[in-house]
């Protein structure tokens, strides 16, 4: 990615909600200029109107890239305001959710390289994970650019074709909202076998994230890591065969979960 090109021609942020305020954050501490980045919302926010970065104002004629990062019940408002920089070079991302590229290429233009992205919530804190895809106009330049923007919050992966990002809404897009539940309810656990309140979320956040940390830092997988913890008719072994039960425990009730966000993912391109 080259950076000073893209700060040349300029960043254009379409939407600066807690998504694209992180990546705004992310782009500005992996040392994208502030003045290189021209900002589109409605209602910014106090600390974007503390940057020193274009608010409101007339956008670069031709700016590398644009990213678009509203909620998709405002993008049918929204994106024909960019109408003028498609069918050109400049690259439009999208991390709007169940919006498909075929609905950018049809209001941009079947000549405007798009890439299509789905971010996570830890982005907010540098730890997310997006996977993207891009269309038949996005050159491998293109993409490499998308990736090098998009590590400003996280890990990227490319997916090989844009239907297998329903699956990818289903495991990492809404996947925090699980492992949040998991906490709550491992807290609740926890109190409900006679700890205080405030100690028994304290371990179970703790727990997570630490585990979280583990399985990212270690070489052997999630399985392996589970057979170490795992003493032979121990107390894990006990709660494990509760949790891997076939028919109630994680196995099945993941798989419905993540079946269940996929398909409504389906069902919002299709609305």
């Amino acid at each position: 990615m080259n950076l000073d090109d893209i700060a040349r021609r300029g960043l254009v942020l379409l939407g600066c909600g807690k998504m694209g305020s992180a990546v705004l954050a992310g782009w500005l501490k992996n040392g994208v200029p502030a003045s290189s980045v021209w900002v589109q919302d409605p209602n910014p926010s106090d600390w974007v109107k503390g940057l020193a970065v274009h608010v409101n104002v007339t956008l670069p004629e031709n700016p590398a890239v644009v990213l678009v990062a509203v909620k998709p019940q405002i993008m049918g408002d929204a994106l024909p305001d960019m109408q003028a920089l498609g069918n050109g070079q400049t690259l439009f991302i999208s991390v709007a959710a169940g919006t498909p590229i075929v609905r950018f290429e049809a209001v941009l233009g079947a000549g405007t390289p798009i890439v299509r992205a789905m971010p996570n919530t830890p982005a907010a804190v540098g730890q997310g994970i997006t996977a993207m895809i891009g269309n038949d106009l996005a050159s491998d330049a293109h993409l490499e650019m998308a990736e090098g923007l998009l590590e400003a919050i996280g890990q990227v992966v490319r997916l090989d074709n844009e239907s297998q990002m329903d699956a990818v809404t289903g495991v990492s897009g809404s996947g925090p909202a699980y492992v949040f539940h998991l906490i709550e309810t491992l807290a609740a656990a926890g109190v409900a076998q006679g700890l205080p309140e405030a100690m028994a979320m304290q371990l179970a956040k703790a727990t997570v994230a630490g585990a979280g940390a583990l399985a990212q830092a270690a070489e052997d997988g999630p399985d392996q890591l589970r057979v170490n913890v795992t003493s032979p008719n121990g107390t894990t072994q006990a709660a494990l065969e509760v949790l891997m039960d076939a028919e109630s425990g994680f196995p099945p009730l993941l798989e419905r979960a993540v079946a269940a966000a996929a398909d409504r993912s389906r069902e919002l391109a299709n609305d």
